[in-house]
């Protein structure tokens, strides 16, 4: 069986990507000239079709008067004149047969008229498509841009022609450039999926303007992030937010599907240099090797400002390079580490033999504890030659990335280009050679936190979920949608996150008892039932150190009372004072397009004013929990400070990663703010929170980052020998690669429909990194070995209501009831999922596969146009739901 492959009078992506014609409508307006003229240079071999109502011929290609007198039914139409009838035009290309569109002007509703029609395009105000590898350009561009790796998704006209800009001297080629212009209709779900199954796109740039499908959108980029490098801008972010925080969220859904984002265009382009033409980075230590040592220190502080480590090298390898080259370590050329001894170095190349430098940077980048090289070299003389040459071949043959400063621009701009041809990452300046470095370093983390898949649940010990409920039950009855102080500290508790110990309490007596129980110091505050004021003092008294002060402090509150809509008196809250301690937050909130998102930072009455903050989205675990504790300033001070010990930083994770597991669990929740939380070495303690609920009528959260589905993991006893069933994972890479070789030519040819010899890493890792919102595999494994004895999936077709399989089991586990087993899971989560139908192609010799199909209930019938296929069709009925028992 084969995953998705196209039916007929649908939308086929080849169609778009990869046109055989292509009809240009309104090809006489001025925007169509240009489109013409651009098709023609590109020297596109399949049919250009122009259509201008009255126009014998344009840039002498034959015209045509409308759509139902084109000769042929174009793969592709581009539309270029804005004043024609949307819904009427996509009416005639639907019936003449072409579904897939790009509207470079600007139109009406397109996403009605696609709908309606099932004629999807890109636009309105697309930049248009440019494939060079095939000749196409059906675009605006003012250039034609050359071959290359790059596939750059913009939202942007002017973007894209500044991007080719920057592209043309500098010797950068694409493979796509796609403009999605106004994301109506077409958005990037379809465009990455596309460019993910790409074997000519080596690396994609995205200018990401709004996201109009947050589901498709992450699905996608996260699949094409695990097989490509990814790089992403946002314009006009702030203006459209300007406290940042949408922007905020946004960087961290990139992060989790694998993505760079930067801030601005340096950034975006020299991001686009070295992530497309180095390798990637082994580790994050940076040595540098330089014919000029000044301009080498300025690259060595900026590694450091940037927070990049220097590399130490080892005695072995001073050692070597030594020997190679005698003088390499100058006085001066070695950094101080904290403690007062010799740290990082910088290997120094004498400009007498240009050989050496490249010398150099081949030994360093050998070196174990090396993670990239940065070469910086200065314009010489009459021996630079021989050294850029030098340079670009050690860049070819080093196994870490090697990036390049040439200085200068009269020559300096001749080796960069030089070294650019070569496919070497080259920047003028060294502070922007070490950010192209950072680059590497950041898509490394990148990729690692996309790596990591938090199941739904994962705490060890159950929290008491029963307990949260009874504190939301009794806020809704009390007509609160704000719990009251002392319940968030309850629901908290709930989830084994810390909290100091605190007690209600009603008046001035219960509170001088409440103290005495708890023990003194004890805080007093008012108890109150809606969000606090950070600064506000005056529900709030420290430091009380007997009954009596307790007594008085309340009498003064009580005095003093707080007027105004539900922040009416309910009491007190008395709660043992903490010693001195780290002052941190951790925050729940709603960014309307990715959903809840996790703050974490500096708290206290600090918070406010320093905005020392990361965020992440749910769900956590730990290792995605300690990255964003480093993402913050504050960090820094979780360390020994002074005359405290350093805090216990694996008990804020934890605290992080059961703050995360609560939102999981209870999307109904709107809001957190858990501020301060005092941490020290023996852990963490909340002292003050609320939590706020949705309104009945309020949609729950909905996750961006769905959870890896643990809880889908069975037993089967496949006749006596028990195997796990569970969801595929990207740890399963190696197993599934063995299956593969396991299974007989015959199997291999029934599943892929070809005679694959051996998976390639690109599609083991395709198979085992997934997403589970639109697919599942489910493996069954041997515990004790590791080893993947079968596999079945299920995947989301485009149109959202059919899913479509594929099983198979390795040869001695046939017979043994495994693939009914697999089926019968895949058909289960297709109910779960709403989906009516599961379909699968099969080849019409596959005896066995149509006869086990038909024996679980499966019609099967012959595929138009297919001799050989035959398509094996179940409808899902919707399990009756049993009546509810007393």
């Amino acid at each position: 069986m084969v995953l998705l492959r196209p039916g007929s009078g649908r939308f086929r992506s080849e169609a778009l990507f990869r046109p055989k014609s292509v009809a240009v409508l309104g090809a006489g307006t001025e925007l169509g000239a240009i489109v013409m003229a651009n098709m023609l240079a590109a020297g596109f071999k399949g049919a250009i079709l122009p259509v201008a109502p009255g126009q014998h011929a344009i840039s002498g290609v034959l015209a045509y008067d409308g759509i139902d007198a084109l000769p042929v039914a174009p793969d592709l139409a581009v539309l270029c004149d804005g004043a024609m009838p949307l819904d009427a035009t996509f009416a005639a290309l639907a019936k003449r047969g072409t579904h897939a569109g790009v509207v470079v002007g600007d139109t009406g509703s397109l996403r009605d008229a696609a709908l309606t029609h099932n004629v999807r395009a890109l636009g309105p105000g697309s930049f248009g498509i440019v494939v060079p590898e095939i000749g196409l350009n059906a675009s605006c561009s003012h250039l034609q841009p050359r071959p290359g790796r790059i596939a750059l998704v913009s939202q942007s006209a002017a973007l894209c022609r500044s991007v080719l800009d920057w592209a043309e001297p500098n010797g950068v080629g694409f493979s796509h450039i796609i403009g999605i212009g106004g994301n109506t209709d077409l958005g990037f779900g379809v465009v990455l999926d596309w460019l993910a199954r790409d074997p000519g796109t080596g690396a994609i740039l995205l200018d990401i303007r709004h996201i109009k499908d947050r589901r498709a959108f992450i699905s996608a980029a996260r699949a094409a992030a695990r097989l490509r490098p990814m790089v992403a801008i946002r314009p006009g972010g702030r203006m459209q937010d300007p406290s940042g925080e949408a922007d905020a969220a946004l960087v961290a859904a990139l992060r989790r599907c694998g993505i760079l984002a930067v801030p601005n265009m340096d950034d975006f382009l020299a991001a686009a240099e070295t992530l497309t033409r180095a390798r990637p980075a082994r580790g994050e230590a940076l040595a540098v090797v330089t014919n000029a040592h000044g301009p080498a220190q300025l690259a060595a502080d900026a590694a450091l400002e940037f927070g990049l480590k220097l590399a130490e090298l080892t005695p072995e390898t001073r050692n070597t390079i030594t020997q190679a080259l005698p003088g390499a370590f100058r006085p001066g050329g070695t950094s101080v580490t904290d403690s007062g001894s010799p740290g990082a170095d910088i290997v120094y190349a004498a400009p007498g033999n240009p050989t050496k430098l490249a010398e150099a940077a081949s030994l360093l980048a050998g070196a174990r504890e090396v993670g990239g090289v940065l070469v910086v070299h200065a314009p010489t003389g009459a021996q630079d030659e021989a050294a850029i040459q030098g340079i670009a071949a050690a860049a070819a043959k080093v196994k870490v990335p090697m990036v390049v400063c040439a200085m200068g621009e009269t020559t300096g701009g001749v080796h960069r280009r030089r070294l650019a041809d070569a496919g070497v990452p080259v920047f003028p300046a060294p502070e922007q050679a070490v950010r192209g470095f950072l680059h590497l370093v950041q898509d490394r983390r990148n990729r690692a936190a996309a790596r990591e898949l938090p199941p739904r649940t994962v705490l060890r010990i159950a929290p008491d979920q029963a307990e949260v409920r009874r504190a939301f039950r009794r806020a809704r009855a009390a007509d609160r949608l704000m719990l009251t102080q002392d319940e968030a500290m309850v629901v908290l508790g709930a989830y084994g996150i810390p909290v100091v110990p605190s007690r209600p309490a009603m008046g001035a007596e219960d509170a001088a008892y409440a103290a005495t129980m708890l023990g003194f110091p004890v805080v007093l505050k008012r108890r109150r039932a809606d969000r606090p004021d950070p600064n506000a003092k005056s529900g709030l008294v420290l430091d009380l150190r007997d009954a009596d002060q307790v007594r008085t402090a309340a009498t003064m509150l009580e005095r003093r009372g707080e007027p105004g809509p539900e922040s009416e008196n309910t009491g007190f809250v008395v709660q043992r004072q903490v010693g001195r301690a780290r002052e941190l937050l951790m925050r729940v909130s709603e960014d309307k397009t990715f959903g809840p998102t996790l703050v974490f930072g500096q708290g206290g009455t600090a918070a406010q004013f320093l905005r020392d903050v990361a965020i992440d989205l749910p769900p956590l675990n730990l290792p995605l929990a300690h990255a964003l504790i480093a993402r913050t300033r504050v960090a820094a001070t979780l360390g020994p400070l002074h005359d405290q010990p350093a805090a216990n930083q694996e008990a804020v994770a934890d605290a992080l990663v059961r703050l995360s597991q609560l939102v999981v669990d209870f999307p109904e929740i709107a809001e957190i703010d858990v501020n301060p939380m005092f941490a020290d070495a023996d852990g963490v303690l909340v002292a003050d929170a609320w939590i706020r609920l949705r309104a009945d009528a309020e949609a729950p959260g909905r996750l961006a980052i769905p959870p890896y589905p643990a809880e889908l993991s069975t037993i089967y006893d496949a006749r006596g020998e028990m195997l796990t069933v569970r969801p595929i994972r990207p740890e399963d890479a190696a197993a599934h690669g063995e299956f593969f070789k396991r299974l007989s030519p015959e199997d291999v040819r029934y599943r892929f429909f070809s005679a694959l010899r051996e998976l390639s890493a690109e599609q083991v890792s395709r198979l085992t990194q997934i997403d589970y919102e639109r697919e599942i595999a489910f493996v069954a494994v041997r515990e004790e070995t590791g080893e993947t004895v079968g596999v079945a999936r299920l995947v989301r077709e485009m149109n959202g209501s059919d899913g479509e399989f594929a099983v198979v089991v390795e040869p001695s586990m046939k017979g043994r009831g495994l693939a009914r087993y697999l089926m019968n899971q895949l058909i289960a989560w297709g109910r779960t999922q709403g989906l009516t139908d599961v379909v699968g192609q099969v080849l019409s010799d596959n005896a066995p596969m149509i006869a086990f199909v038909r024996h679980i209930g499966f019609s099967v019938r012959r595929v138009p146009g297919e001799e050989d296929i035959v398509e094996a069709r179940l409808a899902l009925v919707p399990e009756p739901v049993a009546a509810a028992s007393d």
